[in-house]
């Protein structure tokens, strides 16, 4: 796997960045949400040392470019 990687849900307009290895289920032990009201949620998802593992994009149409969009992995 590539440094980062993107994958989108087209049906729930969600993409989730990983950055580095693959992220595990139960690894992100800590989120940190972002709002941007009226266009979706930012989500950072921390491991326990504090490192970030990944950001979810819920809202992916309102708050990514469409070529991002368009250039994610579906799932």
């Amino acid at each position: 796997m590539s440094a980062t990687s993107t994958a989108a849900e087209v049906d729930a307009d969600a993409a989730y960045l990983a950055i580095g290895d693959e992220v595990a289920d139960g690894s992100a032990v800590e989120n940190v949400v972002i709002e941007r009201p009226g266009r979706g949620d930012i989500v950072l998802d921390f491991d326990a040392d504090g490192r970030l593992l990944g950001v979810e994009v819920i809202g992916a149409t309102g708050l990514l470019r469409p070529a991002a969009v368009t250039a994610a992995i579906r799932i």
